[in-house]
C-alpha cells in the first residue's frame, strides 16, 4: 500500500512538472510532427510572397478613405499643437517661453507651413521681436532662428517684406550691443544675413546689411601693427557667424559691388587664415574662394595681388597635421580646403550632387554661389532641409528646381522601402532554405554513390 501511494504521487508530480508543449496531445507536439507539401519552400511559393507584398501596398477604397480622415486627423491636431506654443511665447516664465519657440522651430523644419504662418505672421513676429527685446541669451539666440524659420517658410512674398521690415530694427541692435550675450549676437548676425538674402531685392538695402556685418567680423583682421588680434572663442564664433552672412550677401551683389569688395577684402580675409578657430578659418577661406569665382566671371586672368603666398597658406590648410588640433577639426579643415585650393589656384569649382525626395531629384551644386547658398540654408533648416527641398516654392526657385512635384504623381503600384526591405528579406530567407535542402539532397546522393 505505501509503495503504491509513492508511486502515484511521483506520476501527480511529473505531471505538474511536465512541459505543455510536452503533454500527449498539445499543439506543439502536434505542429512539431505535421509536415505537408505547403511547408516547403518553393520558387513557386516566393513568387506568391512578392505577389502578397504588391497587393496589401495597394489599398481598398474603405482604407483610403480611413486614410485621408486619419490624415486630416493628425494635421488638426499638429496645428493645435502649434497653436499652443505660438500662445506659449507670451507666458511669464523664461522657459516656457524657450520651449514654446522651440516647439514652433520644430514644426516649420518637420512641415512646410506656408498657409499656417501666413494667417498668424504678425502675431508670431511680435511674440518672437519681445522674446528678442525682453530675453537673455539663449532665449535670444532661439528667437532670432525662428525668425529666420519663418522668413524662409513665408519665401519671397509681400508677407516675408513686411516680418523683415518689422524685425530688423531688433535684430541690429541685439547685434551691436556688446553688453548682449555673444550666443545671441551670433544668432541675430546669422538670421540678419539670411533674412535679408531672403526678403530684399533693393541693391542699396543689401549693401547697408553687409556693412553692419563687415563692422562686427573686421574686429578679427590685423590691428595697424600688423599683429593679431586675440580673442575668446565665443568672440570668434560671432565673428565667424558674421563673416558667413556677409559672404551670403556677397553671392547675389552685384559687380560693382564685387570689384569694390575685392579691393577692400581680398588682402585681409587671408589674416583670418590662422585663426585658432576652425569655423572662422573655413568661413574666410570660403569667402575667398567666392570672390576668386566673381572676379573671374569678367576676367578668367584674374589672380589677386600675391597669388604665391595665398596658394601656400591654403595649401598648409588643406594639409594640416599638426597633432594640437582636433582630429575632427583636422578632417574638416582638409576637406574644406582642398575645394577652396582648387578653386584659387585652378579655377575649379566644387562638384556636389543632393538627391532628395520620394521622386528621386537631384540639386547639382557646381559653384561657390549655390554651395554657400545651400549652406546657408541648411543651417537653418537643419534637418528639414529634405522636406522643404521638395515644397519649398522659394527654396526650389533659388536653385531652379521648378514647381514642387505633387505626391500624387507618384505611380500607384510603388512599394514603400520598408516594405520592400522585408519582401527581399522573405525571399532572401526561403531562397536559403530551398539552397540548404537541395545541398542535403546532393550531400546524401554523393555519399550513396560513394
Amino acid at each position: 500500500m505505501l509503495g503504491n501511494r509513492k508511486e502515484a504521487s511521483l506520476e501527480k508530480r511529473k505531471r505538474k512538472t511536465m512541459p505543455k508543449g510536452k503533454k500527449k496531445g498539445g499543439r506543439k507536439s502536434v505542429d512539431s510532427r505535421q509536415s505537408s507539401d505547403n511547408d516547403v519552400d518553393t520558387p513557386e511559393n516566393m513568387s506568391v510572397v512578392s505577389e502578397n507584398w504588391s497587393t496589401e501596398s495597394i489599398p481598398e477604397d474603405g482604407a483610403s478613405a480611413d486614410a485621408e480622415v486619419d490624415e486630416v486627423s493628425t494635421q488638426e491636431n499638429f496645428e493645435d499643437k502649434l497653436k499652443e506654443c505660438i500662445e506659449g511665447t507670451t507666458e511669464k516664465s523664461a522657459e516656457t517661453r524657450k520651449n514654446s519657440i522651440q516647439g514652433i522651430m520644430q514644426a516649420m523644419r518637420k512641415k512646410y507651413t506656408f498657409d499656417f504662418f501666413q494667417d498668424r505672421k504678425m502675431t508670431v513676429t511680435d511674440s518672437l521681436k519681445r522674446c528678442l527685446s525682453k530675453g537673455k541669451g539663449e532665449e535670444q539666440a532661439l528667437a532670432g532662428t525662428c525668425v529666420s524659420l519663418l522668413c524662409v517658410t513665408l519665401g519671397g512674398s509681400e508677407d516675408c517684406e513686411a516680418v523683415y521690415e518689422e524685425i530688423k530694427p531688433m535684430l541690429q541692435t541685439v547685434l551691436l550691443d556688446n553688453s548682449a550675450a555673444l550666443k545671441a549676437r551670433a544668432s541675430c548676425a546669422t538670421t540678419l544675413g539670411l533674412c535679408t538674402f531672403v526678403c530684399v531685392d533693393d541693391v542699396m538695402q543689401i549693401r547697408a546689411v553687409m556693412n553692419t556685418l563687415e563692422s562686427v567680423f573686421k574686429a578679427s583682421y590685423f590691428k595697424g601693427n600688423g599683429v593679431a588680434p586675440t580673442h575668446s572663442p565665443e568672440v570668434a564664433s560671432l565673428h565667424c557667424s558674421a563673416l558667413s552672412a556677409w559672404t551670403l550677401l556677397l553671392s547675389i551683389s552685384p559687380p560693382s559691388y564685387v570689384e569694390e569688395f575685392i579691393d577692400s577684402h581680398l588682402s585681409k580675409l587671408p589674416q583670418l587664415l590662422i585663426s585658432s578657430l576652425v569655423d572662422l578659418r573655413i568661413a574666410a577661406g570660403e569667402a575667398l574662394a567666392l570672390l576668386y569665382e566673381l572676379a573671374r566671371q569678367d576676367d578668367e586672368e584674374f589672380e589677386g595681388d600675391d597669388m604665391d603666398s595665398l596658394c601656400a597658406m591654403l595649401k598648409g590648410l588643406a594639409t594640416d597635421s599638426q597633432k594640437f588640433r582636433a582630429k575632427k577639426d583636422r578632417k574638416q579643415q582638409r576637406s574644406s580646403f582642398r575645394d577652396i585650393l582648387r578653386t584659387v589656384e585652378d579655377g575649379d569649382f566644387p562638384d556636389e550632387t543632393v538627391k532628395f525626395g520620394v521622386h528621386d531629384e537631384s540639386l547639382y551644386i557646381d559653384s561657390w554661389v549655390k554651395k554657400v547658398q545651400y549652406n546657408a540654408l541648411c543651417q537653418v533648416m537643419a534637418t528639414g532641409m529634405n522636406t522643404h527641398l521638395q515644397e519649398n516654392v522659394l527654396i526650389r526657385d533659388i536653385f531652379g528646381l521648378g514647381a514642387p512635384i505633387p505626391v500624387s504623381t507618384l505611380p500607384k503600384t510603388k512599394i514603400h522601402r520598408y516594405e520592400r526591405h522585408l519582401m527581399n528579406t522573405a525571399v532572401a530567407k526561403a531562397r536559403t532554405k530551398v539552397r540548404a535542402k537541395t545541398r542535403d539532397k546532393r550531400t546524401v546522393s554523393v555519399s550513396s554513390t560513394g
